[in-house]
């Protein structure tokens, strides 16, 4: 089955979105436009209305078809990370527990390293267990723009509601 690029041009620059039939199989940070997009598919086009959804403040969970490739600890590590409420964050550690092994810190972080998925598998969200900002593929600077674009969309909307 012959994959479908395209890409999105967002606030920390260009994202990369690759997918073949009905569902995505990367979404990843682009130094330059690698390729030529294609005809948009239906998942192309509703991963990028997510996408501005997301970066406008209105969107905090993705709901797109991805297809996961990973060994089974690496899956159960971003669906941990999924879970991390938009706005917050969770530290290797907690993630560590989350997935029933407290002491795989290290084997979190790699998992996260092999996250295909910017922003909809939110590992920005993951932190040090000190608070530090550390390990974020698509660079720390973005790291720290996603977490306070996160803050102040959660602040936003505190001030709307009261």
């Amino acid at each position: 089955m012959e994959e479908k690029r395209a890409y999105y041009h967002s606030p920390i620059g260009i994202i990369e979105i690759i997918g073949k039939r009905d569902g995505l199989t990367s979404i990843t940070f682009a130094r330059r436009r690698s390729g030529h997009s294609t005809q948009p598919a239906a998942w192309v086009k509703a991963c990028v209305r997510q996408l501005d959804e997301y970066f406008t403040g209105k969107r905090r969970r993705f709901s797109l078809s991805l297809y996961l490739e990973g060994t089974d600890f690496e899956k159960k590590v971003w669906t941990a990370v999924s879970r991390i409420p938009f706005g917050q964050t969770a530290s290797y550690r907690d993630i560590a527990g989350a997935v029933g092994n407290g002491r795989a810190t290290r084997a979190v972080g790699n998992a996260n390293r092999a996250n295909r998925f910017a922003i909809v598998i939110p590992c920005h969200r993951v932190i040090g267990s000190d608070g530090s900002l550390v390990g974020y593929g698509g660079g720390l600077w973005r790291k720290k723009w996603l977490l306070a674009h996160e803050q102040k969309s959660t602040q936003q909307e505190a001030k709307e509601r009261g």
